[in-house]
């Protein structure tokens, strides 16, 4: 890892955090641990969108701030998995404040500051899914956050990209639509299920598939057995996830599940906690605040480092 040159945390005044997910981008700035401003625009992850449009979300995000004289600039982002990621994201987030310290890190550290934990491990579950931990002697370790095309089980995405294969599944058994296919194609506006697979192939993005996914949960409740199975499937390899980082190394706890889906729906913890618990793990959190405010904690902490 690569320490950026940065002031101490008793002379940061005034901090810009920024959580970049796979769907927006929200900035907060803070001065004195109170917050001034709280923005909000397009992704800025170059995994799910153009650098130039990368480029331009954060422009203006930065331009909806209040003028301010910036000590820190922390960012959290899912993509960076080497310094050189880090470093191409600080590179379009400094001319924005020239000067000013940018420290970048992988957006799961940003999920266990905010959960108040020094040491554990963070798992996200958000338009995509991820897995990092850390130890007290510094020990690292992280699972999955491979990105759509390799992985994301448990993610957003995934539940949308399994509710189109459910959909289609049925369709060649001769199946009528049931409760998620109709569902499915009412939101995405299709007549049939046939027309997921040019619609599924058009262009429509990670985060459009994503959106679709409290559908599963809403079919699930209405008793869905199908969406029932595939909330456990989400639970299940998240907590695997967890589990694989938390033996790596060897640490108990605690586990700070967050982002999107992890916050917000009550099915996929509780199926998170009971496969962690079969595992041994029992100290296990739902985060009670957004990713975004650990930013405060790793400023506390003195985090100057260009995480993986």
């Amino acid at each position: 890892m690569t320490s950026t040159a940065e002031p101490k945390p008793s002379q940061l005044k005034t901090i810009i955090g920024l959580d970049i997910g796979g769907s927006k981008t929200r900035g907060i700035l803070w001065r004195n641990g109170e917050v001034i401003a709280d923005r909000q625009t397009g992704s800025a992850n170059v995994q799910n969108v153009s650098v130039d449009e990368a480029t331009e979300n954060l422009r203006q995000l930065f331009q909806l701030f209040p003028e301010a004289t910036v000590d820190q600039v922390f960012a959290g982002s899912g993509g960076i998995d080497t310094e050189a990621d880090a470093e191409a994201l600080a590179a379009l987030i400094r001319p924005n404040l020239p000067g000013v310290p940018v420290t970048v890190v992988h957006d799961t550290r940003l999920l266990l500051a905010a959960g108040h934990a020094r040491t554990g491990v963070a798992v996200i579950a958000g338009t995509g899914s991820a897995a990092w931990g850390v130890n007290d002697e510094g020990g690292q370790a992280r699972a999955g956050g491979w990105g759509y095309l390799l992985g994301d089980e448990g993610s957003g995405y995934w539940f949308g990209r399994q509710a189109v294969r459910h959909s289609l599944h049925r369709m060649n058994l001769n199946l009528a639509p049931d409760t998620l296919t109709e569902a499915l194609l009412k939101a995405c506006e299709l007549r049939e299920p046939g027309e997921l697979i040019a619609h599924f192939h058009s262009g429509t993005t990670r985060r459009y598939w994503a959106a679709l996914s409290p559908l599963v949960f809403d079919a699930a409740a209405a008793g869905h057995r199908e969406s029932q199975q595939m909330i456990e499937q989400a639970g299940k390899d998240l907590a695997a996830l967890a589990a694989q980082v938390a033996h790596q190394i060897g640490v108990t706890g605690p586990i700070v599940l967050g982002s999107g889906l992890g916050m917000h729906q009550p099915p996929l913890q509780e199926t998170f906690k009971k496969y962690l618990a079969e595992d041994g793990f029992s100290e296990v959190r739902v985060l009670d605040q957004d990713p975004i405010f650990g930013v405060l904690d790793l400023a506390a902490q003195a985090v100057g480092s260009v995480g993986r």
